[in-house]
């Protein structure tokens, strides 16, 4: 038996539950859980999991490890199971039942597709068309930091795994599609917040005191500009600001006052030494101004860099699937996405899911009106059972 009959028992058993894994994707969404808290989706995959000879190891109240095989290779499948932290807005009939919590960014049609390829592998390990292992990860927590990922690689998730790939929707890429591109795919993300301190006064007489507002004010445009001239910018670095606050009377110069932001690349080299940058520009802008700066530079994750080997083996999977036209190109975003912690320890690729409907409405990520048009699902299923067997 070949490689050909596997993908072929593959699109079989997938389509045969495609109904089951719809209703499973409904019930997800319809009671999603925040990070860490992930236990009710963690027990539906683990008991389905179980019924069709998977090993299972839990990682915690949330998370679960999942083993098939017993020599050879082994790749690794993962997906992430948390919610956010929004409302539902959508009518659909399986809309959230729970108040101020959503999946809003298609977790759950992660962790649909990735149990559909379990169902899948499990009937092809069974039928001797998997040559080799395989392990899924069903991960908690993508949506804080630290998240999930490295929980699981301190657990030894990734011991002996040769490869590990991923799928994330897409919204705005139409379904039957899938993005694809080698090389940095996402950007590094990590949090930054600057809190001034200095001597206030009457704002009639700033020169003697330190003009705190107009320190912080310099800041704002001074970092952002300094970095783009002292860095690459093919890096890609990104400095925005999302909070500024100082002061509360207009004719008083503040004591104290506050900066914070999100610092974001595509170069994981430059992000190794972003955080020591940072700090040196800070205190090279403030100098001249007498104020203080406590700097609390918090790091996120770095970029995922998809390796060029596994891209043409996700490639290879996607044309498999869905012939020549199934590929899409796709740019490069500064989003974070911890997948590309499993990726600093082995080579692997996270390929984008279009699940938008064809002449269809072009959803954003984490807003509370994300629909997917839910032929995806059975879609992603293939291409990660697929790109599973591929690899081995």
């Amino acid at each position: 038996m070949s490689t050909e009959d596997a993908y072929a028992l593959i699109d079989t058993v997938v389509d045969k539950h495609t109904d089951d894994l719809l209703d499973l994707r409904r019930d997800l969404h319809a009671h999603p859980e925040l990070s860490w808290e992930e236990t009710r989706t963690t027990d539906l995959v683990s008991h389905h999991l179980d019924q069709i000879g998977w090993r299972i190891t839990r990682t915690g109240a949330s998370g679960l490890v999942a083993d098939l095989g017993e020599t050879g290779p082994r790749v690794a499948l993962r997906a992430d199971l948390d919610a956010l932290p929004v409302d539902d807005t959508t009518t659909d009939p399986w809309h959230s039942q729970v108040p101020g919590v959503a999946h809003a960014c298609g977790h759950d049609v992660h962790t649909a597709a990735l149990l559909g390829a379990g169902i899948a592998l499990a009937e092809a390990h069974a039928a001797g068309l998997v040559p080799g292992r395989v392990r899924l990860l069903f991960q908690p927590a993508e949506e804080v930091m630290p998240g999930g990922a490295q929980r699981l690689i301190n657990l030894g998730a990734l011991d002996e795994v040769s490869r590990i790939f991923c799928l994330h929707c897409d919204p705005s890429i139409d379904v039957g599609q899938v993005g694809l591109r080698e090389g940095p795919i996402t950007g590094a993300a990590d949090a930054l917040e600057i809190r001034l301190s200095g001597g206030g006064g009457h704002t009639s007489r700033p020169h003697l005191t330190e003009d705190l507002t107009f320190a912080l004010a310099k800041l704002v445009t001074e970092l952002p500009a300094v970095l783009s001239r002292r860095l690459d910018p093919r890096a890609g670095v990104s400095v925005v600001w999302g909070r500024v606050a100082a002061g509360r009377a207009t004719n008083v110069i503040p004591e104290s006052g506050t900066l914070g932001g999100t610092v974001r690349m595509l170069d994981a080299v430059a992000w190794s030494d972003m955080e020591h940058r940072i700090r040196a520009h800070v205190d090279e802008i403030l100098a001249p101004y007498g104020v203080r700066a406590e700097v609390d530079y918090r790091r996120g994750v770095p970029p995922v860099v998809n390796e060029q080997a596994s891209i043409a083996l996700l490639g290879a999977a996607v044309e498999t699937v869905l012939g020549p036209h199934g590929r899409a190109p796709t740019s490069q975003s500064l989003g974070g996405e911890d997948f590309a912690w499993y990726l600093t320890r082995v080579p692997g690729a996270m390929g984008r899911l279009g699940t938008r409907s064809p002449g269809g409405t072009t959803y954003d990520i984490h807003q509370g009106n994300l629909r997917v048009d839910e032929r995806a699902i059975p879609i992603a299923a293939k291409l990660l059972a697929t790109v599973a067997v591929g690899s081995l």
